[in-house]
């Protein structure tokens, strides 16, 4: 079933691609809902083939979508899809995840780590499970999903490690109201930056994503206050705009180097010609927006 959060996701926007990711296979962790599938299924408008690994098989009492129902969606845009269900924290389960996209599509051009978790608590409050959940998905994950497909990246004329996390900002403020995941959501972006360097001389482009405005997902509806919280939020369709840009590498003449960018969505649509970025809210006037965190 398609929740109204993805239904909005596929809604006309001002963003006019200037490429085409047809016949380019990503590999998303995560990807059942959300921006995430959003990514995903502009990513399938254009033709490309999408790997989803993700661990909701089943329908969840509190998550609209599977896995499943999300292939369904990107069949549906007019892309290839490959459900898995699959743990990023798990290596046996990642390592199955890249065969069968090599298997299936014969080989990976894009690995999009979306998978990650949340908790905003205080260092007093945070439970060391939710801690240790934050590292293996967040952290761990992402380095686990990028290093086990680099073999197949090394092949593809247009490799590309995309992760949603933010710009590594040191300002002691965001780490003070919740350590537990600015650390969690960091370690992402040291995946960025130290890949980046260290993968140079193989082509393989690496950037982060990171939205300015509060997106509209599961997560935040599912925290105390939430629904209230989304009413000033942007859909997730303007992260997949701003993620096919990147992809593409449409318009981004001038928004810096090929690799090693901590990008926002604002600026990489603001560089692909978006001046009106209204359609992309949920009601709320731009002056009316929640900010997101980190910037």
């Amino acid at each position: 079933m398609t929740s109204s959060n993805d239904a909005r996701s596929t809604a006309a926007t001002p963003y006019q691609a200037a490429g085409s990711l047809r016949g380019r296979t990503i590999l998303m962790s995560g990807g059942s809902r959300g921006i995430g599938l959003a990514i995903a299924t502009r990513a399938a408008q254009d033709g490309a083939n999408i790997v989803l690994m993700a661990k909701t098989g089943q329908p969840h009492a509190k998550l609209a979508g599977t896995v499943f129902s999300a292939a369904e969606q990107v069949e549906a845009a007019g892309g290839h899809a490959l459900a898995i269900v699959g743990d990023v924290r798990s290596d046996e389960d990642v390592a199955g995840a890249v065969a069968a996209a090599v298997e299936r599509f014969g080989g990976i051009d894009i690995v999009l780590n979306n998978a990650s978790a949340i908790d905003l608590s205080t260092t007093d409050d945070v439970d060391m499970k939710r801690y240790d959940l934050m590292q293996d998905i967040n952290v761990r994950g992402t380095f686990l999903l990028s290093k086990l497909s680099l073999p197949a990246l090394r092949k593809s004329a247009h490799a590309h490690i995309l992760t949603l996390s933010p710009p590594l900002n040191l300002d002691p403020h965001w780490a003070g109201r919740h350590l537990a995941y600015t650390m969690a959501k960091y370690g992402m972006s040291l995946t960025t930056l130290g890949l980046a360097e260290e993968l140079k001389a193989d082509g393989i482009n690496v950037n982060s994503l990171w939205p300015c405005t509060l997106i509209d997902t599961a997560a935040i509806r599912n925290m105390p206050g939430g629904q209230e919280i989304v009413q000033a939020a942007r859909g997730p369709q303007i992260m997949a705009d701003a993620a096919h840009a990147v992809l593409t590498g449409g318009n981004l003449a001038g928004a810096g180097a090929p690799s090693g960018n901590f990008y926002t969505d604002e600026q990489v649509l603001r560089a692909a010609g978006v001046t009106d970025f209204r359609p992309y809210s949920l009601g709320a006037a731009e002056d009316r927006l929640v900010p997101d965190i980190f910037l």
